[in-house]
């Protein structure tokens, strides 16, 4: 009985098979998602055969922590290892306010999308993770942002992979960490992010679940883009900003536009000039990111952050130009932070 993989519906059609009642789905989901997986909520007690169940169940989860480590900025990454021995990673980040956190999650094994400058595409594409897989994830996080006292407000499809690729089971997922019978985190409080999937897009506004959209562009043209990600010679700027309008027209949730600012590679006033045409006139907000680097690419390239001059200089240009623009200092330099650092580490396969 593997409650990851479980809405309340199915758990009911389980449980009637085996000779259990079916009210007891609700509140054995419930039980599973609170933080610290003790104890029966709202004095709710379970027959117990049923009780036994859960309590093996809870035993043998799909996946276990294999490395836990923390920053100093208060970042904690977590590998784990999947019940096929191959390992993803989840990170929590710590919120500007003291009681709050945010996590993010992978949705894949490795990925195929050959951004030159990550370390998840270094070991190229695996396989994609169920839902329940990802649903863990969230418990870990979840568990790890009790531990220190905070609760996991936000949570993003950031991690390892391209969400758009495995959407079905990202889509699964998240009805089971979001809705109020289960893991009641809200779907508003959920983002997935896309290098630019043009049709990803479309199906996750047709999908209704009103969560937020992410879009690393991280460049405002498509030669530079198409550099930077291989998926750029596939989808064009306009067409992923063209998509971006129709999700925000469906949703009315505005769209997040990730840029990681590279050194002499996308950081320029002509190109921040650029971006803040694309999207000035659209109700979008641009997070420019603090590259955590990673070593020599696939290309033989070897990226740098910004500096802090250009840095300030790009944002500048934007916002004097209505783009609302924020920064996002790298987290977790110290402890492998960044996607596929710490799993490319510790070895792709345990």
């Amino acid at each position: 009985m593997d409650l990851s993989e479980h809405t309340v519906a199915s758990l009911e059609r389980e449980l009637e098979n085996e000779g259990f009642k079916a009210s007891h789905a609700g509140p054995l989901l419930r039980s599973h998602y609170r933080v610290d997986h003790a104890g029966v909520p709202n004095g709710r007690s379970f027959p117990p055969e049923l009780a036994r169940r859960l309590a093996e169940h809870r035993e043998r989860r799909q996946s276990a922590i294999l490395s836990r480590r923390v920053s100093g900025d208060g970042t904690t990454k977590l590998l784990l290892r999947l019940g096929d021995s191959r390992t993803v990673e989840s990170v929590l980040m710590p919120d500007y306010r003291e009681d709050r956190a945010a996590g993010c999650i992978s949705s894949q094994v490795g990925c195929a999308m050959g951004c030159d400058f990550c370390a998840t595409t270094k070991s190229g594409f695996e396989r994609n993770l169920t839902p329940a897989e990802m649903v863990e994830q969230f418990l870990a996080l979840r568990h790890e942002a009790g531990l220190v006292k905070r609760k996991l407000q936000t949570l993003v499809f950031m991690g390892m992979g391209e969400p758009m690729l495995n959407l079905e089971s990202v889509c699964a997922a998240i009805s089971r960490i979001a809705d109020n019978a289960t893991g009641a985190l809200g779907f508003r409080q959920v983002t997935v992010s896309t290098v630019g999937i043009v049709q990803g897009i479309d199906a996750l506004a047709q999908s209704g679940l009103n969560v937020h959209l992410a879009v690393s562009l991280h460049a405002p043209d498509d030669a530079t883009r198409a550099r930077l990600l291989p998926t750029g010679r596939r989808f064009g700027v306009d067409d992923i900003l063209s998509a971006a309008d129709r999700y925000q027209a469906r949703t009315a949730r505005p769209v997040s536009i990730q840029y990681c600012l590279l050194k002499e590679v996308n950081d320029s006033p002509d190109q921040a000039r650029q971006l803040a045409a694309l999207v000035g006139g659209r109700r979008m907000h641009v997070n420019l990111l603090s590259y955590n680097p990673t070593g020599l690419s696939l290309r033989g390239e070897t990226y740098a952050p910004s500096t802090e001059q250009a840095t300030d200089t790009f944002l500048s240009i934007l916002r004097e130009r209505g783009v609302v623009a924020h920064i996002r200092r790298s987290r977790g330099p110290d402890i492998d932070a960044a996607c596929g650092q710490l799993r490319r580490r510790a070895g792709a396969v345990q």
